[in-house]
């Protein structure tokens, strides 16, 4: 008999708790009886370098996310939760310098790393508590030798680009 009602509370208890909308297995702690908006301000690049669209790939991006893993629409502006910020660093480094076999050749790196750094601001209007204003980074490396970065560097900025909506998603709404 016990273990019937532990069965019965494993399925239906995990129900109760998604269905009251307060908390969801995606890590998100939204009260949705109170907040219902986010507005996702236009991430600008505000970096020498990078694609003249990587501001609005990165926008784009961050609004995906929150539109698959919450129940807020999203508004153009005065959401419930303010999302805003621009990109503040695109840079290429060597990673994995290798000599040349050859005394006369020059030196290369065989992994180069693409950093991204993004400075984003949130507001919850309806409880200032975790509002913050602080920067993401993340990188990728890139093997020079099989690929040139004209051909992979769309690719990289996409999974840079997720890894940091992922970061700003948690440390907004997630409360990580």
């Amino acid at each position: 008999m016990k273990f019937r009602i532990y069965k019965y509370l494993l399925f239906v208890l995990p129900l109760i708790i998604v269905g009251c909308g307060v908390y969801s297995f995606q890590g998100a702690t939204i009260d949705y009886s109170t907040t219902k908006t986010i507005s996702i301000d236009y991430f600008y690049n505000d970096t020498p370098l990078g694609p003249a669209n990587l501001g609005q790939l990165f926008t784009e991006k961050l609004r995906d996310y929150y539109q698959q893993n919450t129940n807020l629409a999203l508004v153009t502006e005065e959401g419930d939760l303010i999302l805003e910020g621009r990109i503040s660093r695109y840079v290429t480094h060597p990673v994995s310098p290798q000599a040349s076999q050859d005394p006369d050749g020059v030196d290369f790196s065989s992994l180069t790393r693409l950093t991204i750094t993004v400075q984003a601001a949130y507001t919850n209007t309806q409880d200032g508590t975790f509002d913050f204003e602080r920067s993401f980074s993340f990188f990728s490396d890139f093997d020079n030798s099989e690929n040139s970065f004209n051909d992979i560097e769309e690719q990289l900025i996409d999974e840079i680009s997720q890894q940091i909506a992922i970061d700003i998603f948690n440390a907004s709404v997630a409360n990580w």
